[in-house]
C-alpha cells in the first residue's frame, strides 16, 4: 500500500520508440516478428509488481483476451493473473466469468476513486489503448510503468493524447533489460 493509506493506480504498458501503445492490429508488440524474448530480469521485475497488486484493472477487450488466455496458461504470470481480483471497465459486458472478476459500469473517475479509497494493496491497470487513454486524460494514474520496445510503428494510438492539461512526472526508476527500456514515472500533484 502506498503512503497515507490510499491505494495508488499504476499503469503498466508496452510502448514503441515513437510512443505508440496500439495499432490497428492490437497492442504495440502484437504481430511483431523477431522481437527478442523478454529479458528474465524484466520478467522478474514485472512479476513482482503483478504479485503485489491488490487488483488488476483493464478495459473490456483486454479483459476478454486475458480471460481467454491466462486460465489455461502455465506461464509465471498465470498464477497472479488468475488469483488476484480483476476489475473490468465496461458498459456492454454482460458477465465476467474469469474467477475473481467484477464489472465496473459507472463513470471511470468514480469507479477508480472508489477502488483507490478501498482497503488493500495498490492497483495495476493495463490496456487497451482506449481504456489507458481515458485513465490518463482523467488524471487518474499515479505511476506510469512504461516498457519501451525496440520498434517504431509509424502511427497508431498514443498513450498521451488529447490531454486537458500537462502532466508533471518524476522519473523514479529507469533501466535497460536486453533491448527493452523500463521507465517508471510518478505523477507530481
Amino acid at each position: 500500500m502506498s503512503e497515507g493509506g490510499s491505494r495508488i493506480l499504476a499503469l503498466q504498458m508496452e510502448v514503441s520508440v515513437d510512443g505508440i501503445v496500439a495499432t490497428d492490429r492490437g497492442p504495440v508488440i502484437e504481430g511483431v516478428e523477431n522481437l527478442p524474448p523478454e529479458d528474465p530480469k524484466l520478467t522478474e521485475r514485472k512479476l513482482a509488481w503483478v504479485w503485489d497488486a491488490g487488483a488488476h484493472l483493464m478495459g473490456r477487450v483486454t479483459y476478454q483476451e486475458m480471460a481467454g488466455y491466462w486460465p489455461s496458461s502455465t506461464h509465471a504470470y498465470a498464477a497472479p493473473m488468475n488469483e488476484i481480483p480483476k476489475v473490468v471497465f465496461s458498459k456492454t459486458l454482460e458477465r465476467a466469468d474469469w474467477p475473481e472478476s467484477q464489472i465496473a459500469r459507472g463513470e471511470i473517475a468514480d469507479e477508480v476513486a472508489s477502488l483507490k479509497s478501498g482497503p488493500g494493496k495498490d492497483l495495476i491497470a493495463y490496456g487497451g489503448a482506449g481504456f489507458a487513454q481515458a485513465l490518463v486524460r482523467g488524471d487518474l494514474v499515479d505511476e506510469y510503468r512504461l516498457m519501451t520496445q525496440p520498434i517504431v510503428v509509424g502511427g497508431g494510438a498514443s498513450l498521451f493524447t488529447e490531454l486537458p492539461a500537462r502532466l508533471r512526472l518524476e522519473l523514479v526508476e529507469a533501466g535497460t533489460y536486453g533491448s527493452t527500456v523500463l521507465r517508471v514515472y510518478r505523477r507530481i500533484r
